[in-house]
């Protein structure tokens, strides 16, 4: 009986929809998260009557037809890129990006990798680094004898040094852009991978257009809406729990049929 079928692929579909909802909520607090959307697609349909072709005696045609679905499956699950509230920590190196844009790091294989995580700190060396010391990208050395560090909205990077009344540059911060920020690829961590459905990074200084600004001693939060979250978590499971009824019902039907036989 199809209908089993049919509602077989309604269950796991809201399943995946109740993982990514659980992700989600489970990411609450991370900084830089953004939360994700399940997008579901039907599946194939089977032509029981084509609609458009000609009838008995060819003068007429059939106006609709007959197709019958045979179930829904998980088509993509999408990154919602909005922007997320500003936390203030206080902290010297801990960087939020307001509007579009992209830190780069030196990954773990040595290549450029994206975060909207802008918990960053200085290494032994005086190098700026993320939380699990990977390298800010361009590369930027705050000097052992620095008292006071300042990153403008611009992503100017000023350090007073000791003994000195005047600020020096020693950086200047850029970000990056895509044109398909959900094509970016998971790697965990809160780090991004370049794809070819994301497009070729466009780099650029804070501020400019098109570019987020740079605010210092704030942090991204989530965009994870706990209202939301509850409000898709209840409407999955009311679907789970009416597919998984249209199950019963095809196998109370087929047990009528095969009572029938006997």
């Amino acid at each position: 009986m199809r209908a089993l079928a049919i509602a077989a692929t309604g269950m796991s579909a809201q399943q995946t929809n109740v993982e990514v909802i659980a992700n989600n909520i489970a990411n609450i607090n991370t900084t830089g998260f953004k939360r994700a959307k399940a997008e579901f697609t039907d599946l194939l349909y089977e032509t029981q009557r084509a609609q458009g072709v000609s009838s008995r005696g060819n003068d007429a045609t059939v106006p609709e037809g007959a197709q019958l679905g045979l179930g829904v499956r998980t088509a993509a699950i999408r990154n919602l890129q909005t922007q997320g509230e500003l936390t203030n920590t206080g902290n010297t190196y801990d960087l939020a990006l307001q509007g579009r844009g992209w830190f780069q790091i030196t990954g773990p294989n040595s290549d450029t990798v994206y975060t909207r995580a802008g918990a960053l700190n200085t290494n032994a060396s005086g190098q700026l680094v993320n939380l699990d010391g990977y390298q800010v990208i361009p590369s930027i050395v705050v000097p052992p004898n620095t008292t006071k560090v300042t990153i403008s909205s611009s992503g100017v990077v000023d350090a007073l040094v000791a003994g000195s009344s005047t600020p020096t540059q020693i950086g200047q911060l850029t970000i990056a852009n895509f044109a398909n920020e959900s094509g970016l690829e998971h790697l965990g961590n809160n780090l991004f991978k370049e794809t070819p459905a994301s497009g070729t990074a466009t780099t650029g200084v804070p501020g400019d257009p098109g570019f987020a600004t740079v605010t210092q001693g704030y942090l991204e939060a989530s965009n994870v809406d706990p209202v939301k979250e509850i409000s898709d978590l209840i409407s999955a499971q009311r679907a789970y729990e009416m597919n998984s009824k249209v199950v019963a019902a095809a196998d109370q039907m087929g047990e009528t049929v095969a009572k029938g036989i006997r």
